[in-house]
């Protein structure tokens, strides 16, 4: 039996390798099992609880789109919208939020790192977006979620308040308590320049991460100027634990490559970087700079991701819709 799929991606703009491998590539290979049913959200609600440039929100919503379609995920066989035109996914969320508890939104720990020290300053919906993100899984029904380790908590979260809701309110597994589907190793792809910092975007150093827009020429310069140290490639597994820009760079070709890192350690083991770089910016260049061609192409005509955000949209709502209404019913509207 299939699994039916839910998650997103927020529109930030300027994607890189660390959301191909760490979300995108999953979310393909996903789509291309037989069975699943696989619905993938642009999250621009979740976006707004920073400020927004909106003509920059508009333009990430479409390049987020556009990095979708260009990984692999075809509309035909998925899902794909933008959240913002689902109406009942903000429905939802508000009676979601009288279910939940405050004491469980204390106690998550990303708004503790996004709000940073200042957090009488942070907005309301920053504090309760792992709320809607809980609406945005339970809208569909969906019984796998793909997380990382850093979003497993909210996940946590959602399950709690599917089985209160159910409980409150006497409906047997009406709403469905989904299962984590926990990323393989590497799906956190870290800094290029720095092995204990994520791969990110806000970073101010461009080779510290491969954009998904990036030419051929420049993935093999960010992957040539990357950081390593002064010995030659590992033999063993355990003598990555001091090396975590070599284990990063293991990584990222082990996850490209589809083998477990003890194959990539075996395959250059002894040998200079040099040697190991090359064959990795290969690869890299290989896999991204074809995803870079078809973004930019897309770009060019937005009215194409437009009309298949519209349609994804259409059909997300009409699932939804339905969900919402079942909800209201049973909570007395």
């Amino acid at each position: 039996m299939g699994k039916k799929i839910f998650s997103g991606v927020q529109p930030s703009g300027n994607l890189h390798l660390g959301n191909y491998i760490g979300a995108i590539k999953n979310f393909v290979e996903l789509q291309n099992e037989k069975e699943n049913s696989c619905v993938y959200c642009v999250v621009d609600l979740h976006a707004v609880t920073v400020k927004q440039d909106p003509k920059i929100l508009k333009n990430s919503i479409r390049e987020t789109t556009a990095a979708f379609l260009a990984s692999g995920l075809d509309p035909k066989k998925s899902i794909i919208f933008n959240q913002s035109q689902v109406a009942a996914h903000a429905e939802a969320s508000w009676i979601l939020g009288c279910v939940a508890r405050m004491g469980w939104l204390n106690r998550m720990t990303q708004f503790k790192e996004k709000a940073g020290k200042d957090k009488e300053k942070a907005s309301i919906g920053l504090y309760v977006y792992p709320i809607l993100m809980a609406a945005d899984i339970l809208l569909y029904d969906a019984t796998h979620v793909p997380v990382g380790e850093d979003q497993k908590q909210h996940l946590e979260l959602s399950r709690d308040i599917a089985q209160k809701f159910n409980l409150d309110y006497g409906v047997t597994n009406f709403l469905r308590a989904p299962e984590p589907l926990i990323q393989k190793s590497f799906s956190r792809i870290m800094s290029l320049k720095d092995g204990k910092k994520k791969m990110s975007k806000s970073d101010p150093s461009d080779l510290s991460r491969i954009n998904l827009s990036d030419t051929k020429d420049q993935i093999i310069n960010k992957i040539k100027k990357a950081k390593t140290d002064n010995f030659v490639m590992p033999s063993k597994l355990n003598e990555l634990s001091k090396r975590p820009e070599v284990e990063n760079l293991l990584g990222i070709y082990s996850s490209l490559n589809n083998i477990n890192l003890e194959n990539s350690i075996n395959e250059f083991s002894g040998k200079n970087f040099s040697d190991f770089k090359n064959k990795l910016s290969e690869l890299v260049a290989e896999k991204i700079s074809p995803i870079s061609e078809e973004i930019n192409k897309l770009l060019k005509d937005s009215s194409l991701i437009d009309k298949i955000l519209l349609d994804g949209s259409e059909r997300a709502e009409e699932i939804a819709s339905k969900k919402v209404r079942e909800m209201k019913q049973i909570i007395g509207f």
